[in-house]
């Protein structure tokens, strides 16, 4: 499975949890991301432009 179609299904199933779990957890991910900057997100973000 390619990074793209992965990518897509993540956030797909991340769409699915927000609709049904009144809790938005694609927010808040984003505000993790967005102030803790961890590592994996570095990593995973440039292997995905490197494709």
């Amino acid at each position: 499975m390619s990074k793209k179609i992965q990518m897509l299904v993540y956030v797909t199933a991340l769409a699915v949890c927000d609709t049904i779990i009144p809790i938005p957890i694609t927010a808040l991910v984003f505000i993790y991301v967005i102030f803790q900057k961890p590592q994996w997100f570095r990593d995973w973000t440039e292997e995905i432009y490197r494709s």
